[in-house]
């Protein structure tokens, strides 16, 4: 019998998806095809399907609290990421454990806004989130809506991006990642990556497909997951978006709605 293996861990503190393509879900699926072991900490329980969600129940702020302890307590956290946090009360919480484990990397994935421009958090938890945890971010990744929201300031070109970036750096943020997926037209797909110092255009081939359910999700963990097993940021990143369009080409037939991506392709043709 082979010994107990040593093996990277990562937490992701996030909403669950009954439906399984985002959230809790779409982050363990992610670690496990990095190969690293996923623990969880649940912000919500959602009822939702490739139609909608149907439900939010949210957690105690005490339950989120403790499930971090338990995992930093024995297992460690060799990166962690963030979904939905849902209210101002669980994001102060989460900052506050996240100081209190001296908790490093993080990836704040800032679910605010969804990717059709949709408002998922008030005004009080968008305060607390810019106030209270991307200044712990080694990390942040908002899409179009949540970087206008954050930076204050429309994106329409990529100059726009780009000053998008330098705003939400100087919230905190070690480094943004401003993505590019609801851009318009050619920018469709193009990320705006700044760290202070250097700033690089990403860019991969962009895929049209309804399938994109849980793609922030899945970039963030993936991103995570990378850092984790000790990949500089930037490649962490690069790796990740590689990962993430390889899952777009791979969708899955579930649903009659957004579907989600397949996060184990490489399964799917063996």
């Amino acid at each position: 019998m082979e010994h107990p293996r040593k093996v990277a861990t990562a937490l992701t503190i996030a909403g669950s998806d009954s439906g399984g393509g985002a959230g809790i879900q779409a982050d363990l699926r992610t670690f496990s095809f990095h190969r690293v072991h996923g623990t969880s900490a649940i912000t919500a329980l959602t009822a939702q399907n490739t139609l909608g969600v149907t439900r939010v129940d949210v957690m105690p702020p005490e339950s989120v609290a403790a499930q971090i302890d338990a995992v930093a307590s024995d297992i460690g956290i060799g990166a962690a990421k963030t979904g939905m946090l849902v209210n101002s009360a669980i994001i102060s919480t989460v900052a506050e454990r996240v100081r209190a484990h001296g908790i490093t990397p993080l990836v704040v994935d800032p679910v605010m806004v969804s990717r059709a421009g949709s408002r998922l958090i008030d005004n009080e938890a968008v305060a607390a989130l810019r106030e209270l945890l991307i200044p712990l971010a080694t990390l942040v990744t908002p899409n179009r809506h949540e970087a206008q929201l954050l930076a204050g300031l429309e994106l329409h070109t990529l100059e726009d991006m780009r000053e998008a970036a330098r705003r939400i750096h100087r919230q905190g943020a070690k480094a943004v990642l401003v993505k590019g997926g609801a851009m318009p037209g050619s920018l469709c797909g193009t990320d705006v990556w700044f760290d202070g110092e250097r700033m690089e255009v990403l860019r991969l081939v962009s895929l049209e497909t309804h399938n994109t359910h849980g793609t922030g999700c899945t970039l963030s963990a993936a991103i995570a997951a990378n850092l984790a097993l000790g990949l500089g940021l930037l490649e962490a990143t690069r790796q990740a978006k590689q990962y993430v369009t390889r899952a777009l080409q791979h969708p899955l037939a579930l649903g009659r709605g957004n579907g989600p991506i397949g996060h184990f392709f490489p399964l799917m043709d063996s």
